[in-house]
């Protein structure tokens, strides 16, 4: 069988610069107690050699950034994650007295300041992104002007909206913001439209789309079922035609029956996947038929 290793795949410039400054701040303060706002990137195997660096993340979908600030002892460091964070949250773990280490992506970052520009200029801003994700969580924290688009049907439930700004999460799916973004014009002619898909996403998404022609039998994404970005590509895989996607966590997640009968296998990663894991799954299969042995993940070679 033939191994298609998609380019580009795996970290994104956000996730490289997120992990480096919780890898400084361990440095910086080796005696104080440093906790992460959530997920810094999501992927669990991130998450977890950051612990063996005594960074420890307080994370709970069913709160919000604002509460889980209440979790976090007196006297530590917090740093917020790379889907950005809200002003409110900030302004607490201030007053709580909390030293505050900000690894929000720019990209994310640039789209709030975006967000933001248009509030004051009174628009009412239709956010096209997903439910409980941190990054939209942020955004919507701005104002009660900024409406969560989850599907056309929440757009059809918009009423007395007039001065229309639309935009979305970077990690959405450049397919189907594209589609909101067309149904909202046919409702609301007047609205301004502004794409803020990252760039590292959008080329990850177009280079799996490019499979379609490339009879590819199998598809793995390798990435955490909390990514939205790795959920993304693999539901991007599979609106083209590529008949079997897995989305897996790292190489235990491989099993012969899902390439049994397979001549070309594809392998991509989402971009808070690290390449260690990546690596892995692709010499596993190389190499499959001379060894069925799965390597054993190291922690340590995480980061």
């Amino acid at each position: 069988m033939e191994i298609i290793k998609v380019v580009p795949r795996g970290y994104c410039k956000g996730v490289t610069r997120a992990i480096g400054i919780a890898k400084e701040t361990a440095q910086k303060y080796p005696d104080k107690s440093i906790y992460v706002l959530g997920m810094l990137v999501h992927n669990r195997y991130v998450m977890q050699a950051l612990e063996a660096l005594n960074i420890h993340a307080v994370d709970d979908p069913h709160k919000t950034r604002l509460q889980l600030l209440d979790e976090l002892p007196k006297d530590c460091i917090v740093i917020f994650t790379a889907h950005g964070i809200a002003p409110q949250v900030i302004e607490k773990a201030k007053q709580m007295g909390l030293i505050c280490i900000d690894a929000s992506c720019p990209d994310v970052v640039k789209t709030q300041q975006l967000v933001y520009e248009k509030l004051n200029e009174g628009y009412d801003v239709f956010y096209i992104g997903k439910r409980f994700h941190p990054e939209a969580e942020a955004v919507l924290s701005l104002s009660s002007h900024v409406h969560l688009i989850t599907s056309k049907e929440d757009i059809d439930t918009m009423i007395d909206v007039t001065n229309v700004f639309v935009t979305n999460q970077t990690t959405m799916s450049i397919f189907d913001t594209q589609a909101l973004f067309n149904y909202i014009k046919q409702k609301y002619p007047n609205a301004v439209l502004c794409e803020e898909i990252c760039n590292a996403t959008r080329i990850r998404q177009e280079a799996v789309a490019n499979l379609k022609n490339q009879a590819i039998d199998v598809l793995y994404v390798v990435g955490d079922k909390h990514s939205n970005n790795s959920n993304r590509l693999a539901q991007i895989a599979q609106e083209n035609k590529i008949a079997n996607v897995y989305l897996i966590d790292d190489v235990n997640d491989i099993e012969e029956a899902q390439f049994a009968k397979a001549k070309r296998i594809g392998i991509t990663s989402g971009a808070s996947t690290p390449t260690y894991l990546t690596s892995q799954v692709i010499h596993y299969l190389e190499g499959y038929e001379q060894n069925k042995q799965k390597p054993r993940i190291e922690i340590e070679k995480i980061l």
